[in-house]
């Protein structure tokens, strides 16, 4: 059996791709780069002992542009062999439904951030803290505030690498739509960079207290106090 675990939400997929390794006792873990040989030595050898093997491989479909001719014929080759062993492919984004198509019988979990968490990420900028509350309190209703902190160091980690003029960015930032940067950069213009780096190490500060225990407060509440001094 083959199962295909993708989309842009990459806290909640790899959380669901924890949780299968965590209910099989042995696997195998293979690299993106895996070559034919290493599938159909992993595959056939367990059906030859009548022993089905997992295996688990990160980003085999998005490490690059377009599937190479090796991707092509092991895709065909674990299609052709998906009784014999149980696959899990884990990508970091969501992957194209030409690609997809390859795969006849495959399982597919697609893990997409929720709407309200793209429009809370969005309105950020000074002096909007009332508003931003009322977002982000909209956010938790389809997430988790410990997934919201993740997504808002994410976000001001971005603002501050679109607003340097470093030749060489943040690998997730190079993965980006030209749209999706344009959009940042607009954004990141409301603040200074000296803000940015302000709110970066409030966010650090933030996460700190929560995962040392050392704040009186909530990971809500201190968020709200956050969103309030933006």
């Amino acid at each position: 059996m083959i199962t295909i675990i993708h989309g842009d939400d990459i806290v909640a997929s790899r959380k669901y791709l924890q949780e299968q390794k965590e209910n099989i006792k042995e696997f195998v873990a293979l690299e993106a780069e895996a070559a034919l040989s290493d599938f159909a030595q992993n595959i056939e050898g367990s059906a030859l002992f009548n022993d089905t093997k997992t295996i688990f491989i990160e980003n085999f479909l998005s490490k690059a542009g377009k599937l190479d001719v090796n991707a092509k014929e092991i895709i065909a080759f674990v299609s052709k062999h998906e009784e014999d062993a149980k696959l899990f492919f884990w990508e970091r984004k969501e992957i194209s439904k030409r690609t997809l198509s390859l795969f006849k019988n495959a399982l597919v979990k697609t893990f997409k951030i929720p709407q309200a968490i793209f429009l809370f990420l969005d309105s950020l900028k000074p002096n909007i803290g009332v508003r931003a509350i009322d977002l982000f309190h909209q956010a938790l209703q389809a997430s988790e505030p410990e997934i919201l902190l993740f997504m808002l160091v994410r976000q001001f980690r971005f603002l501050i690498a679109v607003s340097s003029k470093a030749k060489t960015p943040i690998e997730e930032l190079s993965r980006l739509a030209p749209w999706q940067e344009g959009k940042l950069k607009k954004q990141a213009s409301y603040f200074s960079k000296e803000q940015l780096k302000s709110i970066y190490q409030k966010l650090y500060y933030i996460d700190l207290a929560q995962k040392t225990g050392s704040s009186s407060l909530s990971l809500i509440q201190s968020i709200d106090f956050f969103l309030l001094g933006i």
